[in-house]
């Protein structure tokens, strides 16, 4: 199948302040894998985009934008994670500025193109990949295509604790809008494991996850 994964991709999908992040992570040390922010490289795009003045409804300058960007795994972190331009995501990936922009600049098919050809290399030999369309586009043949779920205002309140300064009903606004956008760019997925995370913490969501993985690779020996 197209887009299958070598030797395993575990997919986490989810809206944001689901808890991708923090699952995806510690998965990955789990099972000795990269872990990989998809939107992470979305964010990095948009970051030049607004830097450098492009216009976001541009979709060939954000492509060639996104074509002059340099994404790789820092292979001496436990577990090996994303690096753009050969450093650390900066942190001004995640401000208010790109958080309202990188799904306008994520709808372009053709730079949703360019980056998943991207994501099928940094994930070619396993990793546990966070993103809106891991499971449905980049890697539909993954081991496992985990959704994470969670009602609107847990999803704000844990984005505003992770972010300070930034208060949970100007979130929750940017999460219903971001959820609406997502939406119109990305094809939904059927899961192979649908996860609740709003009544969950962060070691129960990991736990019932880890296990489902381990089934399934018990169930491939």
């Amino acid at each position: 199948m197209e887009g299958r994964s070598a030797p395993f991709v575990v997919a986490i999908d989810g809206p944001a302040g689901s808890g991708k992040s923090t699952l995806a992570r510690r998965l990955a040390l789990a099972l000795g894998v990269p872990y990989v922010n998809t939107g992470l490289m979305y964010r990095a795009v948009t970051f030049e985009a607004l830097r450098r003045g492009v216009d976001l409804d541009d979709a060939e300058a954000l492509a060639r934008l996104a074509g002059d960007l340099t994404f790789d795994l820092d292979l001496d972190l436990d577990p090996p994670e994303l690096r753009i331009e050969g450093s650390p995501p900066e942190p001004a990936l995640t401000s208010s500025e790109v958080e309202a922009a990188v799904s306008r600049v994520a709808r372009h098919p053709s730079l949703r193109g360019l980056m998943r050809d991207e994501q099928r290399r940094l994930g070619a030999r396993g990793a546990v990949m966070e993103g809106r369309d891991i499971g449905s586009v980049v890697f539909p043949g993954a081991l496992l295509r985990v959704v994470l779920e969670a009602l609107p205002d847990r999803r704000a309140s844990r984005r505003a604790s992770e972010r300070e300064g930034a208060g949970s009903s100007e979130i929750s606004v940017a999460i219903a809008a971001r959820d609406a956008q997502d939406e119109r760019n990305v094809p939904p997925v059927e899961p192979d494991l649908q996860v609740d995370s709003t009544h969950l913490d962060a070691d129960q969501v990991f736990q019932r996850v880890l296990a489902a993985v381990r089934e399934r690779l018990g169930a491939m020996s």
